[in-house]
């Protein structure tokens, strides 16, 4: 298992990327490890971020920024999502106003998962309501 997370290409890894190597109790207690051994960063249900050891605190952190790892996450997910509208008033010139908060703008889809970095979460925004 160890090796099989290493050797996967881009940063986050779903428990269900293991389902034909155990069972899901299995997988977790093994993720579970990972996340003890700083191995890895739970970020949601089922969604974990490689780690390395931070020069300063010395604890696991992810290799890659939060907002990094959410869109990554949510393309493994075949999750359509496009910034949020701060984020794109900000690159557009529109604001001077830079966006606290990670947002993304997943259309008509609804979303519930939560994806969880210490302090920061991911927010969803939608025209779900727009919808008729």
């Amino acid at each position: 298992m160890i090796r099989s997370v290493t050797m996967r290409r881009g940063e986050i890894v779903l428990r269900s990327d293991f389902e034909q190597m155990g069972s899901q109790s299995q997988i977790s207690r093994i993720f579970s490890d990972f996340v003890k051994e700083g191995r890895l960063v739970r970020l949601g249900h089922g969604v974990f971020a490689k780690a390395r050891i931070s020069s300063l605190t010395g604890k696991p952190v992810p290799r890659e920024p939060l907002e990094v790892l959410a869109e990554e996450t949510l393309r493994r997910l075949h999750i359509d999502a496009q910034p949020g509208q701060a984020q794109r008033d900000y690159a557009s010139g529109k604001s001077t106003q830079v966006p606290v908060q990670s947002t993304f703008n997943t259309g008509c889809r609804r979303i519930s998962r939560k994806l969880i970095l210490g302090n920061h979460t991911i927010r969803y925004e939608n025209n779900y309501r727009a919808r008729s």
